[in-house]
């Protein structure tokens, strides 16, 4: 058949770009990229080829409800090796931005809550790959 490499970006919707992609940039490092072409948005805001697409909300649509476990985007996750998800933990701690940790058994994550309530993880595998990945 074919082979998924990465995860390649997930789209969302944000209420004000600008904040959004300052949090993007200082509090996960991610490079802004806007290509000419598509004009004002998308925004992907980039870890190599791995991101998030930033579009506008339309904030005279329906809100949703946040805490509803009903078809949606619940999170996205980005990985990192075990040296960058401790650097990542320590930075956070030094902006004073809020996570939450979680084992996993397998992985180990952290979770952060965007200017929007998107909820962003960190993720790691803290077991052999060969022992996950069979």
């Amino acid at each position: 058949m074919f082979s998924i490499n990465f995860l390649d970006h997930v789209a969302i919707r944000v209420k004000n770009m600008n904040e959004s992609i300052k949090w993007y940039s200082n509090v996960l490092g991610l490079k802004k990229y806007q290509l000419e072409k598509w004009g004002e948005f998308p925004v992907f805001m980039l870890s190599g080829k791995i991101g998030v697409a930033i579009f506008p909300a339309n904030l005279d649509d329906e809100k949703l409800n946040q805490l509803s476990k009903n078809i949606k985007i619940d999170h996205f996750a980005f990985n990192v090796s075990n040296i960058d998800f401790k650097k990542a933990q320590e930075y956070f701690n030094s902006i004073n931005e809020p996570f939450q940790f979680q084992d996993h058994h397998y992985f180990r994550s952290i979770y952060l809550k965007d200017p929007d309530n998107h909820t962003v993880e960190l993720t790691t595998l803290v077991v052999d790959d060969d022992l996950f990945y069979t």
